[in-house]
This record gives structure tokens, C-alpha cells and sequence, in this order.
């Protein structure tokens, strides 16, 4: 939760730490109103933000789940930008296996670009495959 540092005593050092840490503001008593006011709505918005974020995260790894492992296993490596003919060999499946699951992980994570596959990757904090296990 964003936080409002309020003191009355004027210290730099810890009001620089404070704003380092992460707080909204940091406001030297007495307060005007209209300064403690648009403190409060910004620290309310950055709250805002920050629960739309998690649950976009939330969403995405629920969706994620639902990916069997080899679907999983693909997803990873079509987010190296690899075609599906690389894929095919890099695991040692045909390349119309690869197309079934490309196209099952498009629809069940409700994308339509690898881009957008990419995207949802990062949000979660999944990374490309890196490195072939028949190579």
C-alpha cells in the first residue's frame, strides 16, 4: 500500500530515503489541505494501479495452468521467436504436433500473436527455453 510520510521535523536525508523506499509523498507539518488532499489521491490511484496489475497477473498465471506440460514446454520455446519446423526438431516432435499445440496454447491463453504470447510471458515471469535436450 503507498504510503504518506507526514513529520514535523524537516530532515533531507530521511525524507530522500522515504521517497527511495518508495512513498508517495513526504509532507512537512503543518500540512495545507489541498497538498495532504492530492497526496491522498495519488497515493489512492498508485493502489489502484497496482491491484489492476496484480490481478492481470493473477489471470494470466490461472490461464497458464491450464497448459498441459508439452503445451508448456512449447509455449516456452515459441516465445523464442523459433518457427515451428526449429521447434519440431529442437524437441524431436513433427512439426504438425507443434502446430496442434501452438494452436491449443493460442486459444486457451485467448491470444492471437505471438507478441501477445510474449507479452503474457513476461507479465507472469516466464522466460524462452534456452537450451535444445536433443542437441
Amino acid at each position: 500500500m503507498p504510503i504518506i510520510f507526514l513529520t514535523a521535523l524537516a530532515d533531507i536525508p530521511m525524507g530522500i530515503n522515504a521517497m527511495k523506499d518508495g512513498a508517495v509523498d513526504y509532507l512537512l507539518k503543518p500540512v495545507e489541505e489541498d497538498k495532504l488532499f492530492k497526496a491522498i489521491d495519488t497515493a489512492l490511484d498508485k493502489d489502484r494501479q497496482l491491484k489492476k496489475k496484480q490481478k492481470e497477473i493473477y489471470s494470466a498465471k490461472n490461464l497458464i495452468t491450464s497448459l498441459t506440460p508439452r503445451e508448456h514446454e512449447v509455449f516456452r520455446w515459441i516465445i523464442t521467436g523459433m518457427i515451428n519446423k526449429q521447434i519440431a526438431y529442437t524437441i524431436g516432435i513433427t512439426e504438425r504436433t507443434v502446430k496442434a499445440h501452438r494452436s491449443q496454447i493460442m486459444q486457451k491463453l485467448n491470444v492471437v500473436s505471438v507478441a501477445e504470447l510474449v507479452r503474457l510471458a513476461q507479465k507472469v515471469g516466464i522466460s524462452p527455453a534456452k537450451e535444445s535436450p536433443i542437441l
